[in-house]
C-alpha cells in the first residue's frame, strides 16, 4: 500500500512521508527517528545539529536570487500519537505504519496515521532535498516529544536559531492560519484504596466504539469520553456491585475511546436492571454523535479482591466531579475554546487509583483556575494531586508581517480569504517564543481529520493545495531590512 501512496502527487511530499512512516517514532522514544533525520541531513551535505534534548536542526543556504530574503525556520515535530483499534495487532515500537488510500484520503490500517505532524516533517524534508524549489535560507527545526509534554520545544535553548520568521506546519485545516494557541498542564490524581475479599459474580463492563480524537481541537464537539461514560454506569449500579478493576483511556491528548471495568455483584438481577437503564439512557443521549458506541456486560473470570464501599463511593464521586470538556469559551475570539479539560485515563488496580488529565487554556490564569478546580474535587475525595509539564500559550499578533504575506498569497491563489484564528491545540510556537521572542510566527498545514485516533486521515487534494501554497510562500518571504 505504501507504493500507492508514493505515487500520489506531489510525489516529493508523499515519498518523504512514506519514508518517515517506515520509522517507528513514539513520543519519548524518538532515538530511531532522530538518527534517521541526522542521516538524512548529512547525506545531503547539510549542516546538522542535535541539541541537548535531541531536537534536530538542519540548515540549508538560500537558492540563487533569494539570498536577500529573511532566514526562515521551518518547524514540525518528529513524534506521533500511538493509538490503535482494540482488535488491531500492531507494535508501534517495531513496525512502520501501514497506509492505504480510500477515495481522497490516506489512512492507516487500524492505527493512527502519523500525518500529525508527519506531513509537516515530510514537507520540510522534500524542500531540503530539492534542487529546483526557490527558497530563502532555511533552518529546519525538528522537535521531539510534542505529543506528550512538548519537552523538545521546552528544552530548545536560545542561540541555535537565527531565523526571523517561523513557519510551523502543524495546523490541520488547509484554509486556516493559526496565530495563537492554548497552553497546557498535566494533572495527575492518585490515591490508594482498601480492598476486601471479592464475593459474588464477576462481570466485565465495556464501553467502546467511540470516535475519540484530539483533546484540544475536538473538545468542543461533545464527543463521548469513555471514562466519564463508564463512571456514569458505575454510579448508577453502585448499590449492586463492587469495583475490582477499571482501565479506561490512554494518552492525555486523546479523547478516550474505550473503557473496561471488572466488578463483582451479589445481586445480579438488580445489577442488570440498573445497568440496562443507564445503558439505554447513554445510547439515547449519544445516538447522534456516537452512533457506533457499544456498551456491554459479560461474565468475567472470578476476581479475588474488590474495592471497599467507602473507597468506591469516593472514587466514583471524584470522577463525577472532575470537569471534562469545555470550561470557558473565549470572550475575545469568536468560537474559540479558551479553557478545557480532558479526563484522559482512569486506572484502578491492586489498591491504587490513578487519573490523568490534560488541562488547556489560552489564558494562563484560566489554565490554573481549572487546574485548581480539579485539584479541589480530587483532594476532597482523598486523592493526592500533582501537576507537571506546564507550557505557555501563544498570544495572537494580528499585525504579523508573515501573516500579511500568507493572507495575500492565499487569496491570490484560491480566490477566497483564509480563516485566521487561534486554536485550542498546544502548538509549539508559544514555547519557542520564550527563547526567541522576536521571531514572527505562523502555523498552517494540510487538512487532517481524526488526529490522535485510528480514524486519522489526510486529504490528498488538500495536500496538493497545501504544497502549491507552500511553494508560493517560500518565493515571497520578505526581504531583509
Amino acid at each position: 500500500m505504501s507504493q500507492e501512496v508514493r505515487n500520489l502527487e506531489p510525489k516529493p511530499l508523499w515519498n518523504k512521508f512514506a519514508d518517515l512512516n517506515a520509522v517507528p517514532r513514539p513520543s519519548k522514544k524518538e532515538e530511531r527517528v532522530v538518527e534517521f533525520m541526522v542521516d538524512f541531513g548529512k547525506n545531503l551535505g547539510l549542516d546538522v545539529v542535535v541539541d541537548d534534548v535531541m531536537n534536530v536542526i538542519i540548515k540549508k543556504s538560500a537558492t540563487a536570487g533569494m539570498e536577500n530574503r529573511k532566514t526562515i525556520v521551518m518547524q514540525s515535530h518528529l513524534d506521533m500519537v500511538h493509538q490503535k483499534n482494540n482488535d488491531t495487532v500492531f507494535d508501534f515500537e517495531s513496525e512502520g505504519i501501514k497506509m492505504k488510500i480510500e477515495g481522497d484520503w490516506v489512512k492507516a490500517e487500524g492505527t493512527t496515521l502519523g500525518a500529525d505532524n508527519g506531513l509537516g516533517v515530510a514537507t520540510i524534508m522534500a524542500i531540503l532535498e530539492s534542487t529546483d524549489i526557490p527558497h530563502p535560507a532555511i533552518e529546519a527545526l525538528f522537535t521531539i516529544d510534542e505529543e506528550t509534554g512538548m519537552t523538545g520545544a521546552l528544552g530548545l535553548q536560545g542561540g541555535y536559531l537565527t531565523g526571523e520568521i517561523l513557519l510551523n506546519l502543524d495546523t490541520e485545516d488547509d484554509d486556516e492560519f493559526s496565530i495563537g494557541c492554548a497552553g497546557g498542564v498535566d494533572l495527575t490524581a492518585t490515591r490508594s484504596y482498601s480492598q476486601e475479599v471479592a464475593r459474588g459474580t464477576s462481570l466485565k463492563i465495556s464501553v467502546k466504539g467511540l470516535q475519540g480524537g484530539h483533546s484540544g481541537m475536538q473538545i468542543h464537539e461533545g464527543l463521548g469520553n469513555a471514562n466519564k461514560l463508564m463512571n456514569r454506569i458505575l454510579h448508577s449500579t453502585n448499590s449492586y456491585m463492587h469495583i475490582s478493576e477499571v482501565m479506561g483511556g490512554g494518552l492525555r491528548n486523546a479523547i478516550p475511546r474505550e473503557s473496561n471495568a471488572i466488578v463483582v455483584t451479589e445481586d445480579i438481577e438488580e445489577f442488570n436492571k440498573a445497568f440496562e437503564t443507564v445503558k439505554s439512557e447513554l445510547v439515547e443521549e449519544y445516538k447522534t454523535i456516537e452512533p457506533d458506541m457499544v456498551i456491554t456486560v459479560s461474565q468475567a473470570e472470578d476476581v479475588k479482591t474488590r474495592m471497599s464501599a467507602d473507597s468506591q463511593t469516593a472514587f466514583i464521586r471524584a470522577i463525577y466531579a472532575a470537569h471534562n470538556g469545555v470550561y470557558r469559551m473565549s470572550p475575545d475570539i469568536e468560537d474559540l475554546v479558551e479553557t478545557s479539560n480532558n479526563v484522559a485515563r482512569v486506572e484502578v488496580k491492586e489498591g491504587k487509583i490513578e487519573v490523568l488529565c490534560l488541562t488547556r487554556s489560552s489564558v494562563e490564569s484560566g489554565k490554573w483556575d481549572l487546574a485548581n478546580n480539579l485539584t479541589s474535587a480530587f483532594e476532597l475525595a482523598g486523592f493526592e494531586v500533582t501537576t507537571s509539564g506546564s507550557y505557555p500559550g501563544w498570544k495572537p499578533n494580528r499585525d504579523s508581517e508573515i501573516l500579511t504575506v500568507l493572507e495575500e498569497k492565499y487569496e491570490s491563489l484560491f480566490n477566497e480569504k483564509p480563516r485566521v484564528m487561534a486554536c485550542h491545540a498546544g502548538l509549539e510556537c508559544g514555547i519557542l517564543g520564550t527563547n526567541y521572542p522576536d521571531m514572527d510566527m505562523i502555523s498552517f498545514g494540510p487538512t487532517i481529520k481524526g488526529a490522535h485516533s485510528p480514524d486519522e486521515r489526510a486529504s490528498i487534494s488538500s495536500a496538493q493545495k497545501y504544497w502549491k501554497f507552500t511553494m508560493e510562500v517560500l518565493k515571497n518571504i520578505p526581504v531583509k531590512k
